[in-house]
């Protein structure tokens, strides 16, 4: 019994009690909750339903809690029921229903843990987003890291995500990084307000490779053909380090194209009509302090020109007009005031502000022997994805980017992750899917064979440490719901560290090969079938992080 079924069947019981005792059933919620209690020796699974509705029916909590336990005992799957306290109910279930969870995991294979909640739900999730301008730097790999993980979160719940890039290719940083180009190329030094590193320098050959009269054209044609061709490259190697650490895009799109077609006078237009804008000043205003923001933002300026936020505002128009029904904008720890103020552009443009969601995350910190990691070979003044990946590599640096909160700022520790031991949480995870790869190789070498789950009797699955494992595998559909209804994947990572503790204990408690039996067990087949289940959701879990799964180490 998962614990899904297990909270219906609470809620299905608490239905007859209450029509029994002829109160009201429109008090229970619609799901009901049932968690895992602290101390095993409470039970395998608890709700506090009785206390959450009693005082609504019109009844003492630990009277209707004594009903529920009286009507749960004897049902099927439950063993035993106490009541706790106040009102808790603490569920005991019988050996053959928690086997159950097992049987699921092993049918539903590669699906298991996937639900429903944003079924047919389009979303826009944009991220990373950097500036054509330099390589990927520490804050925009952890987007990347975190972002493709939040997409395949919540594909993994049903919803039709679209992953975009929003590429600032007009503006002064163009500016800026055009004349640091044409300085290299002249061998002059950058701009007091341009970019360094030796990427310049490289991009500034290449330019020159592709157009060897660069220099020679007049300036207006120069800066232009190192733009064209600058920019290009730049962003060519952005997507091409992004697609190496397993990050890709559906859609790059153009800021300049939001110009150039017209897009931000027409969303210029309709804020007018709004009645979110207000006139002052010789401005157009945008009235973002009713969102929270610090002050109203000016959109349109006093010589007519758009103001930056109104590429913004054309650009959610745009995204809604594509049919998005969620914007997803996940910005770096400078962009605080977005939040605010993309709701006010979504008011203003006669929307719900709750079609934009903004996630804002922290920075990033490199340690190595306890020191910070600050410079990088290429980029000269951060450190990049590449430097991280290089140093690390793709799985290890997704892992510890994904595994903390983006609310917290999160120092990495090289030596650890670089570490082939159970201190580096990655290693920890994926030790264990090759551990588990390896029983099964090894029962196969020994002529032992699984067969169909549905022929295991996995009511022999008893121990304690066996239970355990079993219950926190029933846990990941629930995990995977919430990191997606919570914008939060690293809570994926978290559970995983959980599932291969909760296995390695098991190991170690539980033999499940007899070395020198020609003819396995059904308790055998039972904990080879646990074992199945067991790598099958590490497995699920490090594809929702974008991390592998390895048969072998």
């Amino acid at each position: 019994m998962t614990p899904a079924a297990l909270a219906e069947l609470v809620r299905n019981t608490a239905v007859e009690v209450l029509s029994a005792k002829q109160l009201d059933t429109a008090v229970l919620p619609e799901v009901v909750t049932v968690e895992r209690p602290r101390n095993p020796e409470h039970g395998d699974y608890a709700t506090n339903l009785a206390m959450q509705v009693a005082k609504k029916a019109g009844v003492a909590p630990r009277d209707l809690a004594t009903w529920l336990a009286e009507a749960l005992t004897g049902k099927d799957g439950i063993d035993a029921v106490d009541v706790a306290g106040p009102g808790f109910l603490n569920l005991r279930l019988a050996a053959d229903a928690q086997g159950q969870i097992v049987r699921e995991v092993i049918t539903r294979a590669a699906e298991y843990g996937n639900g429903d909640r944003y079924a047919g739900l389009k979303v826009n999730l944009e991220f990373v987003s950097a500036n054509p301008t330099g390589p990927i730097h520490l804050g925009g790999t952890r987007w990347a890291a975190v972002g493709d993980a939040l997409g395949r979160v919540l594909t993994a719940q049903g919803a039709e995500v679209t992953r975009e890039y929003y590429f600032n290719d007009a503006g002064a940083q163009i500016d800026r990084f055009v004349r640091s180009l044409v300085a290299a190329a002249k061998g002059e030094p950058a701009p007091e307000d341009g970019y360094g590193g030796a990427y310049i320098a490289d991009i500034a050959a290449e330019v020159l490779k592709a157009e060897p009269t660069a220099l020679e054209q007049p300036e207006a044609e120069r800066h232009e053909t190192f733009r064209r061709i600058g920019v290009g490259l730049m962003f060519a190697e952005i997507k091409q380090s992004l697609h190496e650490f397993g990050t890709d895009f559906d859609v790059f799109f153009h800021e300049d194209s939001l110009h150039t077609s017209g897009a931000v006078a027409e969303a210029l237009e309709t804020l007018k009509k709004s009645g979110h804008v207000y006139f002052a000043d010789g401005a157009w205003w945008l009235r973002s302090t009713e969102f929270g923001d610090d002050k109203d933002r000016v959109v349109i300026k006093s010589d007519g020109a758009p103001a930056y936020i109104a590429g913004d505002v054309a650009y959610l128009l745009d995204k809604r007009n594509r049919g998005f029904e969620l914007c997803i904008y996940m910005l770096g720890a400078d962009h605080h005031g977005y939040i605010a103020r993309l709701k006010a552009a979504a008011a203003a443009l006669g929307d719900d502000p709750a079609v934009v969601e903004v996630l804002i995350g922290q920075l990033v910190n490199l340690v190595r022997e306890g020191k910070p990691v600050r410079m990088s070979k290429r980029a000269g003044t951060v450190v990049t994805l590449e430097d991280l990946v290089e140093a690390v590599g793709v799985d290890a640096a997704r892992y510890s980017l994904i595994r903390s909160s983006v609310d917290s700022a999160v120092d990495i520790d090289l030596d650890l992750i670089s570490k082939r031991t159970n201190e580096n949480p990655v290693f920890y995870v994926q030790y264990a899917h090759a551990r588990l790869s390896s029983l099964q190789r090894n029962a196969a070498s020994l002529g032992i064979e699984r067969g169909p789950v549905d022929n295991a009797d996995l009511s022999l699955l008893t121990h304690e440490r066996e239970g355990d494992l079993i219950r926190t595998l029933g846990e990941f559909p629930r995990v995977v719901n919430s990191a997606a209804q919570l914008r939060e994947p690293h809570r994926v990572a978290r559970y995983l560290e959980d599932v291969a503790s909760a296995y390695h204990k098991f190991y170690d408690a539980c033999r499940v090969l007899q070395p020198g039996d020609d003819q396995a067990s059904a308790l055998t087949v039972a904990r080879l079938q646990l074992c199945e289940a067991t790598r099958q959701v590490i497995a699920n879990g490090l594809g929702l992080l974008g991390v592998s799964a390895p048969e072998q180490m």
